[in-house]
């Protein structure tokens, strides 16, 4: 049973690292200002009330369902 948790601890971790990967690559390429789903544009309002929003409404909308 052990070696289910540890696997499941080492997918977790190798899941997180390539999630960061990923953003930070898209964060060079395009910083803040493109949908990283999409990649539209994400509205001036929004990046002003959500600095660190990488996604638009719509794709936030979808992310949560």
């Amino acid at each position: 049973m052990s070696d289910f948790f540890d696997r499941a601890s080492e997918l977790e971790t190798e899941f997180r690292e390539q999630a960061l990967a990923r953003h930070f690559q898209s964060l060079h390429s395009s910083g803040y200002s493109h949908c990283e789903d999409c990649g539209d544009p994400i509205p001036a309002a929004r990046r002003a009330a959500m600095p660190s929003s990488t996604r638009c409404v719509i794709c936030q909308q979808l992310a949560e369902r």
